[in-house]
């Protein structure tokens, strides 16, 4: 069965892309749930919610950041201290879950897809059973409506929503670190919206680009 995920996922980037790409990532994605023990492969076009009259207009399709890329990410994070991720988007749980490798006590996802928050849990679940210490959390709901904890130290987000609901995002940020200032790191895979943290007085501190067209950027308050 997850043979069937790989070759269907296969035939999704070579659709998109070019057989190179779509070769690279497929590799990367059989290495990547073998080290982690997890099942996070696969794209969701979100139409069962449409079909159900769930509105998906500022929604973007979900597929996962590749492990390499997110190894990368979290090797440019501050040691310390790493309390609290929070996944906007957080789809299958593929970054919580290696968050909670890379030392998080504690992580949140944000999804407004029940299906894709019941895989979450399942993927979390294995993942504490290799890291019983931390913490974690899925929450079935949209991310304009959803305040930031405000014990979160990192944020992530790979494009997820469009600028309406990026805005909203900005100002949940905004009220968290009103309530409890602190530092904070935003982590944007494919930084369509990048402005809006910018205008907002973040600072980009790294920045990645792999294969000419995925790109990342961690910036900080």
């Amino acid at each position: 069965m997850k043979w069937f995920t790989y070759i269907k996922y296969f035939y999704f980037l070579l659709d998109n892309w070019d057989f190179k790409i779509a070769w690279y990532m497929i590799k990367q994605e059989i290495s990547g749930e073998r080290k982690y023990g997890i099942n996070t492969t696969g794209e969701d076009d979100l139409m069962n919610l449409e079909q159900m009259g769930v509105d998906t207009s500022h929604a973007a399709i979900y597929m996962p950041v590749s492990f390499n890329l997110l190894e990368d990410i979290f090797k440019q994070l501050p040691a310390k201290p790493r309390n609290h991720f929070v996944d906007l988007g957080s789809g299958k749980g593929r970054a919580l879950c290696m968050a909670a490798h890379h030392q998080f006590g504690r992580v949140t996802g944000i999804e407004f897809s029940k299906e894709l928050c019941e895989i979450a849990k399942l993927n979390l679940a294995k993942t504490k059973q290799q890291i019983p210490g931390f913490d974690f959390s899925i929450i079935n709901n949209d991310a304009f409506y959803t305040e930031i904890p405000d014990d979160a130290d990192c944020l992530f987000l790979f494009n997820p929503f469009d600028d309406i609901i990026m805005s909203a995002v900005v100002n949940n940020i905004f009220d968290s670190l009103q309530n409890n200032p602190r530092k904070i790191s935003i982590i944007y895979v494919n930084p369509v919206h990048r402005e809006q943290f910018l205008k907002a007085g973040y600072t980009q501190t790294w920045y990645n680009k792999k294969l000419k067209y995925i790109e990342a950027v961690i910036l900080e308050n």
